[in-house]
């Protein structure tokens, strides 16, 4: 106890010791407060946030540079559930997207969602006019209600280029349908596209009750239950 009492004195007396203890108790804590700074860094970096604009809602994700939205679409088409997709880099390297990357989880089942050219494929088979100009019609309306938001690669481009006239109604819904999905891109930096990936459907009707989860160059984006 006497040691103790003078070693307060002492830092009484000079100030240095007292300054020396306390240097000491943080120099002890500086591991645990790295960790909760990392933690918190680590977090915000992977929150999710959610708005609603022109009655829709919308989840946006970033990591990286890298940012996903997405929105689900009301349209379902041969069994399979749409959800409209825009991707942004705001980083200084190059990001490959794959829809085939994108998958709906729901109480452990995921169902992953099909290439582009399977898109246009089961247009070919089982689209029709109508379905599909309902299919535009939604589209539009899910992508323009993005803020601010308007992809330099991706429908507004594709679809200067899909419209033609004279041909069967099959390859004209194949076209416009090539124009909407969500293709294998590489998206240099400061730039972005968009599209809809098409997910199988199993016995509902709807996407509901689950989670997209995508999964690009190594990152994984998990997005908040529907």
């Amino acid at each position: 106890m006497a040691k103790a009492r003078r070693n307060v004195a002492d830092c009484r007396e000079t100030g240095a010791g007292f300054i020396c203890n306390m240097n000491e108790m943080v120099l002890r804590r500086i591991p645990l407060v790295l960790t909760l700074m990392a933690l918190l860094a680590v977090c915000a970096a992977a929150q999710v946030i959610e708005y609603e604009a022109n009655g829709k809602k919308y989840q946006t994700l970033t990591r990286d540079g890298l940012t996903i939205i997405v929105t689900h679409m009301p349209n379902n088409v041969a069994g399979f559930g749409l959800v409209q997709v825009s991707v942004a880099n705001g980083s200084t390297i190059y990001w490959t997207v794959r829809p085939e990357e994108f998958s709906y989880v729901k109480e452990g089942v995921s169902a992953t969602a099909i290439s582009a050219d399977d898109v246009v494929n089961l247009l070919l088979a089982h689209g029709s006019h109508s379905d599909v100009m309902k299919l535009v019609t939604s589209y539009e309306s899910t992508l323009y209600g993005i803020p601010h938001m308007r992809s330099t690669n991706g429908y507004e481009q594709r679809r200067q280029n899909a419209y033609t006239t004279g041909v069967p109604a099959k390859l004209e819904a194949a076209a416009i349908a090539s124009a909407i999905a969500l293709a294998q891109t590489r998206i240099p930096p400061g730039q972005s596209t968009d599209g809809a990936i098409f997910v199988p459907l199993a016995h509902e009707k709807a996407l509901t009750g689950g989670r997209l989860v995508v999964h690009v160059e190594g990152r994984t984006f998990e997005f908040n239950p529907d």
